[in-house]
């Protein structure tokens, strides 16, 4: 068995050494089950561990390497060491008294991930929003909150944008319902701001944006806004996320994955090629 050493962060971390405890704890034939009473924890948190979605205790994850039957010293010592990289804190965990805890482990994986594929109904995604729009949609979902909170969160959705300009900045190709375009997300002043940043934003050589248009009428996604994330270590998983209400979904099984790239693939087939977005969007502005 071998292991890598990804350099995307905790939360990917936590995901490698997560799948890689369930691949063993399979190929022995070992229920979740089991697991966890030898470790005296119950199934589910075997299964919060496998999907990367808790800190691990060195003490577990040595123990189920013994029941999981890696003995050789030079095959635990990765794990063990990638026990200690995955509980190391990355910069949002400074925020964590404005974010909900379903939301961080999706900033680790953006900031960790090779490619990003993004459907969005509702909103312009949060990696292109100008921080006059972040505000207002985030003012917007949470009447009544503190001022200071509004601006932390703004902050980090700001920080997130980085990930885009870095050196070894991942691939974003998002696709845009014209919905979300002509919602006038904090006034037309504000809306007219943020087209125009996407038009500039389409020179970016990291990014593909298009527009799903109204004429199409229905289409491949329409159970909702998705993001699927790709990762270069090849012991990773595609992972997809939905984001709630009240909480978020996170998916892995490539039963699931498929479904979703499967859509994913039919809206960059059915909306117009990313060449025409620019034109599209001047269209929309001149209409405000």
């Amino acid at each position: 068995m071998t292991t890598t050493q990804p350099g995307g962060g905790p939360t990917v971390r936590r995901i490698l050494l997560g799948s890689q405890l369930r691949r063993l704890r399979e190929e022995k034939g070992i229920s979740r089950e089991d697991a966890g009473y030898h470790i005296r924890a119950s199934e589910s948190k075997i299964s919060r561990m496998e999907l990367g979605r808790v800190s691990f205790k060195e003490r577990d994850v040595d123990d189920l390497l013994t029941l999981y039957g890696v003995t050789d010293s030079a095959e635990r010592a990765p794990l063990l060491s990638l026990v200690r990289e995955a509980n190391r804190p990355g910069w949002w965990h400074s925020f964590g008294d404005v974010l909900p805890n379903w939301f961080q482990p999706f900033i680790g994986l953006e900031e960790a991930a090779q490619l990003i594929r993004t459907y969005e109904l509702q909103f312009i995604p949060g990696l292109l929003q100008t921080e006059e729009y972040a505000r207002a949609v985030i003012t917007q979902g949470n009447t009544g909150v503190p001022a200071e909170i509004i601006e932390r969160r703004v902050n980090v959705r700001m920080n997130r944008q980085k990930v885009l300009h870095r050196e070894n900045a991942p691939r974003l190709w998002v696709v845009v319902d014209e919905v979300a375009l002509r919602r006038p997300i904090g006034g037309p002043k504000v809306m007219r701001s943020q087209l125009e940043q996407l038009i500039a934003l389409c020179d970016l050589p990291n990014l593909t944006l298009q527009i799903m248009p109204f004429a199409f009428g229905g289409h491949a996604a329409e159970g909702g806004a998705f993001s699927i994330l790709r990762f270069p270590e090849s012991d990773l998983p595609d992972v997809v996320y939905l984001e709630q209400l009240t909480g978020a979904v996170y998916m892995d099984k490539r039963e699931d994955v498929d479904i979703y790239a499967e859509a994913m693939n039919r809206l960059t087939v059915d909306s117009p090629p990313p060449a025409t977005t620019p034109k599209l969007l001047s269209q929309i502005i001149t209409e405000l």
